[in-house]
């Protein structure tokens, strides 16, 4: 059972809210990294479902890091080995399963998101967020660095100068200059936030499932691919996408001048 994300199951579209408002929606010293990896493994095993929004709860998006179960880490008696474990099997299970999710993902930031927090944001393929929204790469003001794959994240997201600036600061950067660097694409009310979030995912849920996976999984090798690879993946998707139903479909409807009933 589901402690730390609250599951809402909507048509092809699923709402996890992260839960823990008391802990301002920390990711470490609970579950967060269990019920990331479990929900994300059932969502790629569900068809049906088209797109995936993350927001939190309270008016905080995440805190990151949970500095009490920090401390823990400044045992004489823990060793620098079973720290790396710590991390290997806790918090960096999240990037892994959100950066390998299938279906699209929309970051819904209704309030701070900070450290982790913000690298969680930088996780997801889309980030929308409130006024009420901020970011921060904030590890060197504790000492420390982003264990979480933030360095890997962020400059896919801002660009190299702006997340060398934000990791070398520490500096919060509000609702306003996210949307100006393209930390998120759209700036609303907290009133509106979900509604803006869920319209977004409409509108990508009205295309065929399998090829919205399979143009998420381009994208994401367009990143680490050459251009001739990605093309030869590209060409035997594209082999695939053409004998599908919903191919047929979208031709045809096209050609009747009919809006299309994919499966």
């Amino acid at each position: 059972m589901s402690q730390f994300l609250n599951i809402q199951e909507d048509g092809p579209i699923v709402t996890l809210t992260m839960n823990e408002p008391e802990t301002r929606n920390a990711l470490t010293g609970n579950t967060a990294a269990d019920e990331f990896v479990s929900i994300c493994n059932q969502i790629d095993s569900n068809k049906k479902i088209k797109a995936v929004i993350i927001t939190g709860s309270g008016t905080v998006f995440s805190a990151g890091g949970n500095l009490k179960d920090m401390k823990k880490m400044l045992d004489d008696d823990l060793s620098s080995e079973v720290i790396r474990e710590s991390y290997r099997q806790g918090i960096q299970r999240i990037p892994l399963a959100l950066y390998n999710l299938e279906v699209p993902t929309i970051a819904a930031v209704n309030g701070p998101a900070i450290g982790a927090g913000c690298d969680l944001a930088c996780m997801c393929d889309m980030r929308i967020g409130s006024h009420n929204a901020s970011f921060a790469e904030s590890f060197v003001k504790v000492g420390i660095i982003p264990g979480d794959g933030g360095s890997w994240f962020l400059p896919r997201v801002v660009g190299m100068s702006k997340a060398a600036e934000m990791s070398f600061t520490g500096d919060r950067v509000d609702a306003e200059e996210a949307l100006k660097i393209g930390l998120i694409s759209l700036l609303t009310t907290p009133e509106t936030l979900l509604t803006e979030a869920n319209s977004l995912a409409e509108r990508i849920s009205a295309n065929p499932s399998l090829v919205l996976r399979m143009t998420k999984k381009l994208l994401r090798e367009g990143q680490r691919q050459d251009l001739a690879s990605l093309l030869e993946l590209s060409a035997n998707l594209q082999s695939i996408a053409h004998k599908t139903a919903d191919h047929h479909e979208a031709v045809h409807a096209f050609l009747e001048k009919r809006k299309p009933k994919f499966q």
